[in-house]
């Protein structure tokens, strides 16, 4: 398989590690999509895009001939069905309705305004 930059191939994901997906690309070369190249938003957990063995299409955003490896991307390719959906408020929803939203709401608040007042005392 040649592989160009630039180009969007196919490949079987290998691996899932904290800062991304190993894809092979033919027999002799491998490609790293790291964590920041799976979508424009926030990413949690890598397996809500990508899971070991499925097929993917990426696109090529570097490729050392010598080592027959690439940096890859997923959030690269234009029409992208991979990407991550915006969550919704039936995301959240359990059997006991939106309870649990509502009992971490006030510890959330609380470390994002000690934060806050924290970076401000450091300034």
């Amino acid at each position: 398989m040649k592989i160009k930059e630039g180009s969007i191939v196919r490949g079987k994901v290998t691996g899932i590690q904290s800062y991304g997906a190993f894809v092979q690309l033919s027999e002799d070369c491998n490609g790293l999509i790291h964590i920041s190249e799976l979508s424009d938003g926030y990413v949690k957990d890598i397996r809500d895009f990508v899971n070991i063995g499925q097929y993917i299409e990426v696109k090529v955003l570097n490729f050392n001939s010598e080592r027959r490896q690439a940096r890859l991307s997923l959030k690269g390719i234009g029409n992208n069905s991979y990407r991550y959906h915006r969550m919704k408020a039936s995301d959240f929803e359990t059997s006991s309705g939106f309870a649990p939203l509502a009992q971490y709401l006030p510890i959330w608040i609380r470390d994002s305004l000690e934060k806050i007042v924290r970076v401000n005392k450091e300034d």
